[in-house]
């Protein structure tokens, strides 16, 4: 099992595997970008939108799914694009064999796994920090992604230090985490329980959102361990 990190223009992901795999990951993550930089290119509205929009039946297959978890989180479609890359590279590496696979683009994971993995979250500034979440071997891809007011570069309407969002829908994670980001406005208990249910959508398995020392659950979440996060890792 080996972990790299692919590079290629503005995706960073961390591809971990064995080492046969990796290549087909950073080769389907070069062609899903050429089909969004494609696509983007005559309509500049997906890239910038900050609501949901309708695309073309016809659209690249990532588009079509972008727009999808988009309207189902009440987000633009770019903010599904991080997942997106996550879930199709790991899908092209289960098609060629892959068992045990783990692409991580940023806040935002894209899973396969045949032994326990533990997922840290990364939590800025907050007095909460220091945790993961531990996944026990399943079948099937589970997405965990996350969203964050105070840390990274993505926009976000909210102040949470970690909005996370598990689906066996990468994308759908993805845009849900960034909905949650969104109405985590206030650090209040009862206000971050109301943007938990602001931010629910079917198919998404569990929530948490995390604002400086409070913390709040939604759903199905994994056992919560103590795990030391290096920023440098992410």
């Amino acid at each position: 099992m080996r972990t790299e990190v692919v590079r290629i223009k503005e995706t960073i992901a961390s591809v971990t595997a064995e080492e046969a795999f990796i290549p087909i990951a950073r080769q389907e993550i070069g062609r899903q970008r050429e089909f969004l930089e494609e696509y983007v290119r005559g309509r500049p509205a997906f890239l910038h939108s900050l609501e949901p929009l309708a695309v073309e039946e016809d659209a690249p297959e990532i588009i079509r799914r972008m727009a999808e978890a988009a309207a189902r989180a009440h987000v633009g479609p770019m903010a599904a694009v991080a997942g997106a890359i996550s879930e199709f590279a790991l899908r092209a590496m289960i098609r060629a064999g892959c068992e045990h696979g783990i692409v991580a683009n940023g806040g935002d994971i894209a899973m396969s796994i045949v032994k326990p993995v533990i997922v840290g979250i990364f939590t800025g500034p907050a007095r909460i920090r220091d945790l993961g979440l531990k996944f026990k071997p399943e079948s099937g891809t589970i997405g965990i992604c996350t969203s964050s007011g105070t840390v990274g570069h993505s926009l976000s309407f909210g102040c949470a230090d970690a909005a996370v969002a598990i689906s066996r829908d990468v994308c759908l994670a993805d845009a849900a985490a960034t909905a949650l980001g969104n109405a985590a406005k206030a650090k209040e208990p009862g206000l971050l329980e109301q943007a938990l249910n602001d931010a629910w959508v079917s198919g998404i398995e569990g929530m948490l959102v995390i604002m400086d020392d409070l913390m709040a659950m939604k759903g199905h979440i994994p056992e919560i361990v103590r795990t030391r996060m290096d920023p440098a890792l992410i």
